[in-house]
């Protein structure tokens, strides 16, 4: 059963998650678990990597029908220039997954 405080993040944002443990995952902080050895959920390091992942992905494919014209290098180039993910606001453990 999700804690209240997933429940209101839910209906505040109007989607429900299936997976809750790994919504806790994405929200996981590696210095949470510093703080919290019993947290029984990994922290978001490698999420955070595969989205990162998806990210680049959808900007290569926007830059590579974009600019049908350039070649690899110039796309290449067009890509490094675009600033990193932008960071989702931030939710803390306290805010999001205790109940």
């Amino acid at each position: 059963m999700a804690s209240p405080k997933i429940e209101q993040l839910e209906k505040k944002i109007g989607y429900s998650f299936i997976n809750k443990n790994l919504l806790k995952e994405a929200l996981t902080h590696r210095s949470y678990l510093n703080e919290n050895s019993a947290w029984p959920l990994p922290q978001n390091e490698r999420l955070e990597y595969l989205g990162d992942a998806v990210i680049e992905l959808i900007t290569t494919e926007f830059l590579f029908r974009t600019f049908p014209k350039h070649d690899e290098g110039v796309l290449t180039s067009f890509r490094a220039a675009l600033p990193g993910p932008l960071s989702p606001p931030t939710i803390t453990h306290e805010s999001a997954c205790r109940g």
